[in-house]
């Protein structure tokens, strides 16, 4: 069972990346997926999650500019960032949540975590 995220990378503030999250060892279609984000010495921050059918849900400091989306027959979820601001930058985490799976909630488990990629925007 495993999470790995990708597509990090270094933009200039305005820019756009779109990261990736490939499941492997489970059935992507039953599971919630969430995205999170963490600058070091500060709190990991929900950003968006992908429920199984597909809604949405998103923090008020990205939405507008983070969209989720996924494909199950490529086991990929797709978060695509555009008009990337400095405070953007942190190391994006994807995760789910092997108890409560399908539905989307930030006070979940999240009990499987990918490695991470890492964002930075600056000029």
């Amino acid at each position: 069972v495993q999470l790995q995220a990708s597509g990090g990378g270094l933009v200039q503030p305005g820019g756009s990346l779109r990261l990736s999250c490939v499941a492997s060892g489970f059935t992507l279609d039953y599971y919630a997926i969430g995205w999170f984000r963490q600058v070091p010495g500060k709190e990991r921050e929900g950003i968006s999650c992908i429920s199984d059918s597909g809604s949405t849900d998103y923090a008020d400091s990205v939405k507008g500019r983070f969209t989720v989306s996924r494909d199950n027959a490529k086991k990929t979820v797709y978060l695509d960032l555009i008009n990337l601001k400095p405070e953007d930058t942190a190391v994006y985490y994807c995760a789910t949540d092997f108890y409560d799976y399908a539905n989307c909630g930030w006070d979940k488990r999240w009990d499987t975590w990918g490695q991470g990629t890492l964002v930075t925007v600056s000029s």
